[in-house]
């Protein structure tokens, strides 16, 4: 039965494989682990302790399968959207004010306030040129020269005399490559409220010819204090067409562009149907992709050093906006937690630079390869974020009670290492230290 099997796990202490132990004595808390092969498995015993303790989730204004599925196959039920009991909040969006204040001390939803200063084009250049500003600008030089039109077209019309480009043009707050198209020459901007105009990399590095980006995983589990976690995988996604800097290609999206959501529609994309094929086709895992760069004689090493700390400064530069919003709107310290999309474009010289920001990036699985990675990632998380073992509908009794003390920390916290900035690694062993 659920319940007995719950009880001989909570009584031994490390029976069943979906719970971790913190603290001591009365004051032992069981912690929910997850296990990327459960969605595969469907093994009814890796449901027994989300079943027992009635745990539970609602997801709102989003679609994600691959979330539903690894939540249920763990036992978690799903709850209307306007349930006030749940485990997990998965939503697509923002929450209000009073939502945000109104989430128990076990109860976790995956935005923080105020994290579009990261995931808005126009607040992250913003960000991060006041740090250029703060810091000096070599420090922070992770963007592109980027400007913000209509407010600073004689700017960029001033630099374009010099450097006519060629330069990329994208809207503050879409995604998947919608309304992005490279110009050379500012006749050619449609003017609307609030786009952006970068200085497109030219000097793109490329593999068998064709243009890539790298999709990369990033988990904030809090602001104050900051704590980063990068996922050791990721996904390297190419163009479609071998690349071609001649200014008669400008137009030609499927070579410049390397967002899956365009190329996909292309007559010469490649899938791989087979999982364990890592280097195949327009989507590589990043793993992948370093080997092959290693293999030509690249310092890989190097190369992911800089990316660690493009990524440490990208967060680092919206970090007090966020952390001020945490404090004013959340009443539990614990509450919140986001999984970020970061694209970042490596050149030619292994210069790697920061494109954009996701927000809720895609966890869509077209491909072996997306099942493979995202379903790993996500159990990851979800265990690393740290879901206390508690009935959403209990109101007293067996309650954790860490909220009550002044300045106590909820217990996902004691299964991380009390460093400033961490590596995020797909086992639950201590991660690097950056």
């Amino acid at each position: 039965m659920p319940g007995a099997a719950a009880r001989d796990a909570e009584q031994s202490g490390s029976d069943h494989p979906c719970i971790r132990w913190t603290g001591g004595g009365c004051r032992r808390i069981p912690i929910f682990v997850f296990h990327a092969d459960a969605i595969l498995t469907n093994d009814s015993y890796l449901r027994l302790i989300g079943e027992h303790y009635h745990l539970s989730y609602k997801i709102v204004r989003t679609d994600s399968r691959l979330v539903r599925s690894i939540l249920t196959a763990h036992g978690f039920h799903e709850v209307h959207p306007s349930s006030s009991d749940y485990n997990l909040m998965w939503t697509g969006s923002h929450l209000k004010p009073y939502l945000l204040r109104s989430l128990t001390d076990i109860q976790k939803v995956n935005h923080f306030p105020r994290s579009y200063e990261l995931t808005r084009k126009d607040r992250l250049y913003k960000n991060v040129s006041r740090m250029q500003l703060a810091h000096g600008f070599k420090a922070f030089h992770i963007l592109p020269q980027t400007f913000i039109l209509p407010a600073e077209y004689q700017d960029f019309c001033n630099t374009y005399s010099k450097d006519r480009g060629p330069w990329i043009v994208k809207p503050v707050a879409s995604s998947r490559g919608r309304g992005v198209y490279l110009i050379n020459n500012p006749n050619q901007i449609v003017l609307e409220d609030n786009i952006l105009v970068s200085r497109y990399i030219s000097n793109p590095l490329l593999i068998d010819d064709f243009k890539f980006d790298v999709r990369l995983y990033v988990l904030v589990t809090s602001y104050d204090p900051l704590v980063i976690y990068l996922y050791e995988e990721g996904l390297a996604r190419f163009a479609t067409v071998r690349y071609d800097q001649a200014s008669k290609n400008i137009k030609n999206q499927f070579m410049h562009l390397t967002n899956y959501s365009v190329n996909k529609k292309s007559g010469d994309y490649v899938s791989c149907d087979d999982p364990e094929v890592e280097d195949y086709g327009n989507k590589w895992s990043m793993s992948a992709m370093l080997r092959y760069l290693k293999q030509e004689g690249r310092d890989t090493a190097a190369l992911m050093a800089n990316v660690e700390d493009l990524i440490i400064k990208t967060v680092v530069s919206a970090e007090l906006a966020i952390a001020t919003a945490c404090k004013t709107f959340l009443s539990h310290r614990g509450s919140c937690f986001e999984l970020y999309g970061f694209d970042v474009l490596i050149d030619d010289t292994l210069k790697p630079w920061l494109l954009e920001v996701n927000l809720s990036p895609s966890l869509a699985c077209d491909a072996p390869l997306d099942l493979k990675i995202k379903a790993s990632m996500l159990s990851d998380m979800f265990t690393l974020v740290g879901f206390v073992c508690q009935d959403p509908g209990q109101r007293s009794g067996r309650a954790i009670n860490h909220s009550s003390e002044s300045g106590r920390r909820n217990p996902y916290q004691k299964l991380q290492v009390s460093i400033f900035i961490l590596l995020w690694t797909t086992s639950f062993q201590k991660p690097r230290a950056l």
